[in-house]
């Protein structure tokens, strides 16, 4: 039976021509004509292009000297870094700890992976109350440890000097504490299916040979997970460039200054409050190269064994 399928070509077609369709209306095309419109001229969502830019690479010369796009290319590099140490590395950590214990490890499972199926809107509602200027939970932790200023005035009224968590000292932590938190799980999930594909004879041997817990963590499970540690890497980095929705939510069009930007949220400023539809089209354009050539360093630094 499985012999004919491939035998005969036309079921096949049948099934990857239509998703090919699919792929071309609502991938390829957008995609091309995305990096045509990084070219013309667009005065808003809708509108038809009045034409090519003067000269036609202006938007990518005001790319290079815009600085609210240094200051986002900045913030998205630290949340690179942030998401393969922090997401990333305590992600292995959790996977590690739940694979070692037998009870109890569905549940450790389920409630790490939990902030996943909430949405972004509600997370980041939550950490707006979480991070809240006046009585919000982290300022009144604070306040009960005595950390914050306080002031009695003569009148015997305690006034208490609370922390801005979005002022320009205090904004990159608030920005990046709920996307950190958020997608721990996703890596986690991914991790520990690895772990689940290491054969437990691997272990019995070390063990009968004498290796501690830490030994078969060193010389065992992390060279088996390179594949997977590997994958997450990649998909780590492209997903630290497309971050939108929690700052978004949290911070809006009132980045601190205009030194809260990442390539996403500026990129949807750009398109969509200041109408820039072409300049939002070449921030887009940039947004991929940048995510094909670090995955690329990054598998060529962290190279995936063909032999695990």
């Amino acid at each position: 039976m499985n012999s004919m399928i491939y035998k005969k070509k036309t079921p096949l077609l049948l099934f990857l021509v239509p998703a090919f369709l699919f792929l071309a209306a609502f991938l390829f095309y957008p995609f091309v004509q995305n990096i045509i419109n990084t070219f013309m001229k667009i005065g808003g969502l809708g509108r038809a292009a009045e034409g090519l830019n003067t000269p036609w690479y202006e938007n990518y010369i005001r790319l290079f000297t815009d600085p609210y796009m240094r200051v986002a290319m900045k913030n998205t590099l630290v949340l690179i870094l942030c998401t393969i140490v922090f997401q990333v590395g305590i992600a292995l950590i959790l996977a590690l700890l739940v694979d070692g214990i037998r009870v109890g490890a569905q549940f450790f499972r389920t409630v790490y992976f939990f902030p996943i199926v909430i949405s972004a809107t509600a997370l980041g509602l939550m950490f707006n109350l979480i991070f809240l200027y006046k009585g919000g939970m982290v300022n009144q932790l604070l306040l009960s440890l005595g950390q914050l200023e306080t002031d009695v005035r003569p009148n015997g009224k305690v006034i208490v000097y609370w922390l801005d968590w979005k002022d320009q000292a205090h904004f990159l932590f608030t920005m990046l504490m709920p996307v950190m938190w958020q997608y721990v799980g996703f890596y986690f999930v991914i991790i520990v299916t690895g772990l689940n594909n290491i054969s437990p004879d691997l272990f019995e041997a070390a063990a009968l040979d004498g290796a501690d817990g830490w030994n078969r963590t060193r010389y065992i499970t992390l060279p088996l997970l390179r594949n997977v540690l590997c994958t997450c890497l990649v998909l780590a980095i492209t997903g630290a460039l497309k971050v939108f929705d929690l700052p978004w939510v949290m911070f809006g069009a009132g980045m601190p200054e205009n030194q809260g930007w990442l390539t996403g949220t500026y990129m949807y400023d750009q398109t969509f409050n200041k109408m820039n539809v072409d300049y939002g089209s070449t921030i887009a354009v940039l947004i991929v190269v940048l995510g094909v050539v670090l995955s690329n360093i990054s598998n060529r630094v962290f190279k995936p064994s063909e032999d695990l």
